[in-house]
């Protein structure tokens, strides 16, 4: 009976935040609408660690993030931010804002998309956009080009 239990947990937890259809049993549209909930929550967490790309992207970030996230199960709000930032700089939209931010995180840590982030011991540098930050010592340089 447990075991039955779980798989039918499972199935929801996969209707509501990976995309998979509705368990027998589940209205739809029900589930829908709380699957949307749960992307505007993970939306709203992933903003607090990721400040300046939510703000970036103004008010594009919810649907921006909500077709990102999609059928993503998250690995965490850090992670989430992480993964989104890389993605849009790798098709070319990442916002300036969000450039520096992702510099600044991949000159203080190491994150190789899969496994957690860690703190870098040594010096790094980090470059997104037109953004490079260098980590020395603890501290994060944000290096920009002249304004002209």
């Amino acid at each position: 009976m447990s075991g039955d239990l779980a798989g039918r947990q499972a199935a929801l937890v996969a209707a509501l935040v990976a995309g998979a259809p509705a368990p027998a049993g589940f209205d739809p549209a029900a589930l829908a609408a709380a699957g949307a909930a749960l992307l505007r929550k993970r939306a709203g967490e992933v903003a607090r660690h990721w400040p300046l790309l939510a703000a970036g992207l103004g008010p594009r970030w919810p649907a921006t993030f909500a077709g990102w996230a999609a059928g993503r199960p998250s690995p965490g709000s850090l992670r989430d931010g992480w993964d989104l930032a890389r993605d849009l700089r790798d098709r070319g939209t990442l916002p300036p804002l969000g450039a520096e931010e992702l510099a600044a995180r991949e000159s203080a840590n190491r994150y190789d998309g899969h496994a957690a982030p860690r703190r870098r011991r040594l010096p790094g540098w980090g470059r997104a956009g037109g953004a490079v930050a260098v980590q020395v010592a603890g501290r994060v340089r944000l290096l920009r080009p002249a304004r002209r």
